[in-house]
């Protein structure tokens, strides 16, 4: 149950099929906001919508890649006919990379990190904000992450990406936010997710927990809740900043 009222709200989740992102719908919905999953995953994200409606939940799926800002229009333009309106944006759709050291990085992965990541959330806030705007305001989210903080060995172009996440968020929200629409960014630390599992072993694991003060892990509903803030009339006066849900881990 949501503790937030997004009533005759519509709000888009990019990566929305599975782990944060889908946590992210689910507490929309809860608060009784119509959904919109934007994923190329068309099982998870299909299954997902089908839940949804079957709780009696209004939820859209729309097949996106958001490296591609022709896709990215199409969406918003099928949001503002389905719904007509849009209120809030969680630009949550990343990939990870490969992991190789600066000089061992082959283009082709640079370019693919970069072009999700970063371009990505580029040519969603280009289309979601005249879409926010010309609904009366509302608020954007983008998923940055520590890592758009510090640095991790291996993965330097999701470290930059996620850098110029935070850059892109604090410009969009001086732009934006006296026009009404506000952005933020989230910043999860190692949250328990599908995506996350897969790259952990015990020992990884093991260090990583010791990274967290917390003494744990993170939850993708922990994830959803500070996005869900952010969103609602009770971040009213919160624009340009990156919140830290990482345990602890920043303050190391």
């Amino acid at each position: 149950m949501s503790v937030f009222d997004f009533k005759d709200k519509v709000a888009l989740v990019t990566g929305g099929a599975s782990g944060i992102g889908r946590a992210c719908v689910e507490t929309f919905v809860a608060g009784g906001a119509k959904v919109v999953i934007a994923d190329l995953d068309n099982s998870l994200s299909d299954q997902l919508v089908r839940e949804l409606q079957n709780d009696n939940h209004q939820a859209l799926f729309v097949k996106t890649d958001v490296s591609d800002p022709d896709s990215v229009a199409a969406l918003v333009e099928q949001i503002l006919q389905q719904y007509g309106a849009l209120h809030y944006a969680v630009n949550n759709a990343g990939i990870e990379g490969e992991r190789t050291p600066i000089t061992e990085t082959s283009l082709e992965n640079w370019h693919k990190v970069i072009n999700i990541n970063l371009n990505g959330v580029f040519y969603c806030l280009r289309q979601q904000i005249p879409a926010i705007l010309q609904s009366g305001g509302g608020a954007i989210v983008n998923m940055a992450s520590i890592m758009g903080s510090v640095a991790a060995p291996g993965i330097s172009a999701y470290v930059a990406a996620k850098h110029g996440v935070l850059g892109l968020t604090k410009t969009a929200a001086q732009e934006y936010s006296a026009q009404g629409v506000r952005v933020n960014a989230v910043c999860p630390g190692f949250i328990k997710t599908p995506l996350v599992e897969k790259h952990l072993n015990p020992e990884m694991e093991t260090r990583a927990l010791t990274m967290h003060p917390i003494g744990r892990l993170g939850k993708a509903e922990e994830v959803a809740s500070t996005v869900a803030f952010l969103c609602s009339d009770q971040a009213a006066f919160v624009t340009g900043s990156a919140y830290g849900v990482d345990g602890g881990y920043l303050t190391i």
